[in-house]
């Protein structure tokens, strides 16, 4: 029985081998030069693959998606994504903030392994080909031998979300799959400031030991000062509030309380000016001071009370997120309810989804990779299952 793979991604490829493992001919189908870009750009800051914790620690970071993914979350956790990566002999270790990583810290060494892995598994990549939809049954493809047509049982969906283009999540399969879908929105996006010109001079400097809020959602997180914004996994954390227009707010002293940063300012000399109490008793940092000094100007601050409350939720005037190609994910995409419990299309029996083209959304620090690897895996599996019982 033959198998077909559309995207050479984490879900694809896992989709892939679990398929070949039960005995299917499997054959991915990338649309790029070679597989696993956004995968091998993950890996550049060291690859986070998963993450220590429990189930609800799992399931709880992608919010309304939970329950739809619960499945195949639990029958591929972030266990399982490490004993798979040790038996491709990529050792993992456990970070001081709980983060998994391999030991290389980077995805080429994984990939290499992961790609052989397949090669003995007699899964075939064919590179460079672009899928353009349906003929019939048959999948057609733009290739750099002109218009072909493959037959097979069975379909993998893996075409991944709508950032990062030029790595292949153009999110172009969206005209091509027959369902209505969630719009795509940016997710683990940057923000966009207009700063002053007096914040020139930090652009580039991590902003640390902070608490960013958002709504409901908060974060301990560092984030970058650029010319642009803000970026980093800090205010990435806090995209699904952002998304809404809900405000955002900065606690620069979060192991503080306001009574201990108001008897502080009461306890400043005379003399002395606020920055020099900002630096010298509170001991910020020179990029915080530039940011607390960045949007006191449009504030009354006339007594220690109103400068702690100032300094435990300084107000980020933003200007939006980042444009969707430049974020880290996307939400939005195949909504659950056009899919079966095994994520095959209701409308088009024999065509299973998988990884970021379907609608959920999530943090990252391992959640996005995860998830990513399990929808693969459970994708896979049910094709294998609906391809044998069609036999």
């Amino acid at each position: 029985m033959k198998a077909a793979v559309i995207g050479a991604g984490p879900a694809g490829l896992m989709a892939a081998q679990v398929m070949a493992a039960a005995g299917l001919f499997v054959t991915v189908y990338e649309a790029k030069p070679s597989p696993g870009r956004k995968f091998l750009m993950a890996g550049k800051s060291g690859l986070n693959l998963t993450f220590e914790g429990d189930s609800e620690k799992l399931t709880g970071g992608y919010g309304d998606a939970a329950g739809a993914l619960r499945p195949a979350l639990e029958a591929f956790d972030n266990q399982s994504l490490r004993a798979w990566a040790h038996n491709l002999d990529q050792e993992t270790f456990v970070g001081s903030t709980g983060r998994v990583f391999p030991k290389a810290m980077k995805a080429s060494p994984l990939l290499r392994a992961w790609l052989t892995r397949l090669n003995t598994m007699d899964v075939v990549l064919q590179r460079n080909w672009r899928w353009t939809g349906w003929q019939g049954d048959a999948l057609t493809f733009d290739t750099p031998d002109g218009f072909q047509s493959v037959d097979a049982e069975v379909t993998i969906l893996a075409c991944g979300g709508a950032s990062w283009a030029r790595l292949g999540s153009d999110g172009g399969w969206a005209d091509i799959v027959d369902v209505p879908l969630t719009a795509f929105l940016p997710s683990n996006a940057g923000v966009r400031i207009n700063w002053s010109s007096h914040m020139q001079k930090h652009f580039g400097r991590p902003i640390k030991s902070v608490r960013w809020t958002s709504g409901e959602i908060m974060s301990r997180g560092e984030a970058v000062l650029t010319a642009n914004g803000l970026e980093g996994g800090g205010v990435y954390a806090l995209t699904p509030s952002l998304t809404k227009g809900l405000p955002l707010t900065l606690d620069v002293l979060p192991d503080r309380t306001l009574a201990q940063i108001a008897a502080s300012f009461g306890a400043k000399t005379k003399k002395a000016t606020v920055s020099q109490w900002l630096r010298k008793g509170l001991k910020l940092s020179a990029i915080k001071v530039a940011l607390v000094n960045e949007y006191a100007r449009s504030e009354t601050l006339d007594n220690p009370m109103k400068w702690a409350r100032f300094l435990k939720a300084l107000p980020i005037s933003t200007n939006g997120l980042a444009p969707i190609d430049s974020a880290i994910s996307t939400a939005g995409g195949v909504p659950f309810a056009a899919l079966d419990k095994g994520y095959m299309l209701l409308k088009r029996p024999g065509v299973f989804c998988a990884g970021e083209m379907l609608d959920w959304e999530a943090p990252t620090g391992g959640w996005l990779l995860t998830a990513c690897f399990a929808t693969g895996a459970w994708a896979g599996r049910h094709a294998a299952q609906w391809a044998t019982a069609s036999a």
